[in-house]
């Protein structure tokens, strides 16, 4: 996993909060930092990589730790 000292726990939240919270979380961020986020709703698998792909940020990891899934984005 990456280096990030940035982290949300977006645990716990339905579609399509955990996106919006990274997305306010980004905002705050300088390009090229890195956010660490954990999220078990099911459908973030989708949502993340999506809304990656639209905002223009990388999703430089993506990985399960049991129900959780924890990404690594960088804002671009």
């Amino acid at each position: 996993m990456a280096d990030s000292k940035y982290d949300l726990d977006a645990t716990g939240l339905l579609c399509p909060l955990p996106v919006l919270k990274a997305r306010k979380r980004l905002q705050a961020l300088a390009m090229g930092e890195v956010l660490t986020m954990r999220a078990d709703d099911p459908a973030a698998v989708v949502d993340v990589p999506h809304f990656c792909a639209e905002a223009g940020h990388a999703l430089v990891s993506m990985e399960n730790d049991g129900p959780v899934q924890i990404y690594v984005i960088r804002k671009s």
